[in-house]
């Protein structure tokens, strides 16, 4: 009787199956710090009928598969576990179709965010999902975690975007759901099954998102305020005044702040004085002159009123970007700090400042010289915590210790990055029991063998 290697190897052209020394540290884990783990095979399918194949002779010898895409994913959820095959869906790569119509693109699974961006701007259309990956994540990684980004506030995470799916289910089924309408309610909306599920239910294969108008004109201004009941008073105030223009509304602890600037030594302060906290806002429009002063008057008329204490609008392209790269500068303190909890959770809008002041109060009266930063969307309800002694052993404490105060305040585990296997056990602090019983009834009906991303999730 053949084994599932050989069965493989007959089915595969050499391309597309890796067996031990062939198989790169590439794919040995995601971006997580999750510990590595060398898969027991490497298979890279090419299209959708080869991963079906795939799957069907997995499902056979029961297999258990981990899926890879970008493998930029913070959760641990792409790094295989011990005995599994991993399926990089890299080579399903590609734009099958923009319609300037409709405004859809059609795309492979294993197409980067950077590329279906770029084909959509080709049509003067928008791709609106945006992450600070996305020359390195996939479409299908976006879809199977239902990613976020910088544009939520206006156009929602990756759920609102997708319109059609094509999956390849545990035993190789292939559901083709490719729908590019808007308005379609025959039955049940299966994609939303696989949107956000990390690969346990099925394989994205296919992808449809609806893409929008692009905009001509940016404004963005670097602000400063003094209290969190300022900021989000703020928030509403805006969107009041910009409406739908309302793109970016990202918030800056001063401890996050001032880190990036000691670190990234060529970024400037655009501010003469402290403050306790900095916002980046940008609207988006197609009026580049009247849009300013629109962006600018609103502005100017909280500073008057005491809500802003300062505020700073980009001149130039080359402004915004440098106020960017402050807010995006956590890539750069990752390099520098030493071991990590980086944390990425959700909370109600309000409760947001009291709960960052009594994490960071709790964190200080437990461990000794610990650093902790702040940042988030906020508008939609994301906050970033990064928390840092120098000690590794510390990390896995400060986790705990950060997901047990999300329980206590009825928050979000995980925002925008995904369950995966690093936040898996805290998952009660964040659904009830009865919500997890219903997710493992799911998994349990599309996923009988326990095969795909086995022990991510639940």
């Amino acid at each position: 009787m053949q084994t599932l290697t050989e069965r493989l190897t007959d089915l595969l052209e050499p391309s597309a199956l890796f067996l031990g020394n062939d198989i790169s540290d590439k794919y040995h884990a995601d971006w997580s710090g999750a510990s590595p783990c060398v898969p027991e095979a490497l298979l890279k399918p090419k299209t959708t009928e080869q991963l079906s194949q795939i799957m069907a002779l997995c499902y056979e010898y029961d297999q258990p598969v981990v899926v890879q895409g970008g493998l930029t994913g913070l959760a641990g959820g792409a790094t295989p576990l011990s005995g599994e095959f991993a399926i990089s869906l890299e080579r399903m790569n590609g734009i099958e179709e923009i319609d300037a119509t409709g405004m859809t693109a059609t795309v492979l699974a294993g197409t980067p965010l950077q590329a279906v961006q770029e084909a959509a701007d080709e049509q003067d259309l928008f791709m609106p999902l945006d992450l600070g990956a996305r020359g390195s994540c996939n479409i299908g990684g976006n879809v199977a975690t239902n990613a976020g980004g910088t544009e939520v506030i206006r156009y929602g995470m990756t759920r609102s975007l997708v319109l059609g799916l094509e999956v390849v289910l545990a035993d190789g089924t292939v559901i083709n759901a490719l729908n590019k309408m808007v308005k379609n309610n025959s039955g049940y909306d299966l994609k939303h099954l696989f949107i956000g599920s990390e690969g346990t239910l099925g394989i994205v294969t296919r992808v449809v998102v609806q893409l929008q108008p692009k905009l001509l004109a940016s404004h963005t201004a670097l602000c400063a305020l003094e209290d969190y009941e300022s900021v989000i008073k703020l928030l509403a105030e805006l969107k009041r005044s910009l409406g739908s223009g309302l793109t970016g509304f990202e918030l800056m602890w001063d401890n996050y702040f001032n880190k990036v600037l000691e670190v990234e030594a060529d970024l400037q302060n655009p501010f003469a004085e402290d403050h306790h906290f900095y916002l980046l806002v940008e609207y988006k429009d197609n009026e580049t002159a009247l849009g300013a002063e629109r962006f600018e008057a609103a502005l100017f008329g909280h500073l008057e009123a005491g809500l802003l204490t300062d505020a700073v609008v980009a001149q130039s392209h080359q402004d915004a970007e440098e106020f960017w790269r402050i807010r995006d500068g956590i890539g750069e303190l990752f390099k520098v700090l030493g071991p990590v909890s980086n944390q990425d959770v959700s909370l109600p809008i309000r409760d947001i400042g009291i709960f960052a002041t009594h994490l960071e109060t709790r964190l200080k009266a437990k461990y000794l010289d610990i650093g902790v930063l702040l940042f988030g969307h906020i508008g939609d309800n994301n906050l970033h915590v990064c928390a840092y002694t120098g000690l590794e052993e510390d990390k896995l404490r400060i986790n705990e210790d950060i997901m047990l105060m999300i329980g206590e305040y009825s928050g979000a585990i995980t925002a925008e990055h995904g369950v995966g296997v690093l936040k898996r056990d805290f998952l009660d602090q964040s659904r009830t029991a009865e919500e997890i019983a219903l997710m493992k009834t799911i998994k349990l009906a599309m996923d009988p063998k326990g095969i795909l991303n086995p022990g991510r999730v639940i």
